[in-house]
């Protein structure tokens, strides 16, 4: 039995709606954000402690990652599938957040395009089960699709996790289980 964390990356200096790119870094606030929670993760008792990180291949995800891995002594792992949710190529990167905001009010079987997003959603399940003792840093939606998956809930979204917030899952005889999930805060996604 292990313990594994989901973290969402800390704050982004920029957003989808602000157009200047799908690969922002972390504002100051973000950084602190990545410290914080670096320092939350190294406090949890020794059985329970992550002992290695794993990160979405996205700069934001890889910064927030960097202070724990640093305190660990051990470098970073990029897993792709553990990456922001991918838009369908119809969609214009300009119409990202409205495209967004949509999906937010569905569930998983009702998105549309030329990604099979239940597939997309079990990928990150199975990508969990293969990292036992690890801390993930990972995205709003990627949380999102385990933590609904194990509350067998259809819904895009299962609650909304803050920056830096970590959930907690555990790892019983291959069964993934939800332990906690992390903080929940007013933030701008999109």
């Amino acid at each position: 039995m292990g313990r594994l964390y989901m973290i969402r990356h800390g704050k982004p200096n920029s957003t989808w709606s602000d157009n200047v790119g799908p690969d922002p870094g972390l504002d100051a606030t973000g950084l602190a954000q990545a410290e914080a929670a670096a320092t939350q993760l190294l406090s949890l008792p020794e059985e329970f402690r992550p002992i290695s990180v794993v990160s979405s291949p996205l700069r934001r995800c890889q910064e927030t990652a960097a202070p724990f891995a640093r305190a660990l002594g051990v470098m970073v792992e990029i897993d792709p599938r553990f990456t922001e949710i991918p838009t369908p190529s119809a969609v214009p990167a300009a119409e990202r957040s409205a495209w967004l905001r949509q999906a937010f009010t569905g569930t998983w079987d009702q998105m549309v395009g030329d990604i099979d997003y239940p597939a997309w959603r079990q990928a990150i399940v199975e990508g969990l089960k293969d990292r036992d003792g690890t801390a993930i840093f990972s995205h709003y939606v990627a949380i999102n699709a385990a933590v609904s998956a194990l509350m067998e809930s259809d819904a895009v979204l299962a609650f909304n996790p803050g920056h830096c917030s970590i959930t907690s899952f555990e790892l019983r005889d291959g069964v993934l289980q939800l332990c906690e999930r992390g903080a929940q805060a007013d933030t701008r996604v999109l």
